[in-house]
């Protein structure tokens, strides 16, 4: 399941998404992921969560490659059962143009494999389109 936050910077997206990362720790079994531009959370949330910070992968620079980065992270831990993606327009080359994709690809990712994605936009609902409404807004 595809989950968002959405709302323009500033709303508190972010704290939202590290409240919920730590107390999702106590309601899974398994594992939970953080993906982070940088690292400016890594003492925010508990020692448990597996922070990413995607600043030490530069050479990821579109969306195929960050979807086979997320793959790669599904692939080595069958145990992830939520994962957490804080402001994705500012991942990789990914728009709101091909946001849409984006999201597909994480709903099959998903599906196949497990995980819930939990992922936060900053942009107004009326920016991305009637797609948005197949997707748990959770804000």
């Amino acid at each position: 399941m595809v989950k968002l936050l959405i709302g323009h910077k500033g709303t508190g997206k972010t704290k939202t998404m590290v409240d919920m990362a730590n107390s999702g720790l106590e309601k899974v079994n398994g594992s939970v992921v953080f993906i982070n531009k940088n690292h400016r959370l890594m003492y925010d949330l508990k020692y448990r969560i597996r922070v990413i910070c995607m600043e030490e992968y530069e050479q990821i620079q579109n969306i195929d490659e960050y979807v086979g980065f997320i793959m790669g992270v599904v692939s080595q831990d069958n145990d992830i059962e939520m994962v957490f993606i804080d402001s994705i327009l500012k991942h990789a080359d990914i728009s709101l143009d091909n946001l849409e994709e984006f999201f597909e690809r994480l709903s099959d990712i998903s599906t196949t494999y497990g995980p819930d994605f939990i992922v936060s936009i900053s942009a107004e609902r009326e920016e991305l389109g009637e797609y948005i409404n197949k997707y748990q807004i959770i804000n």
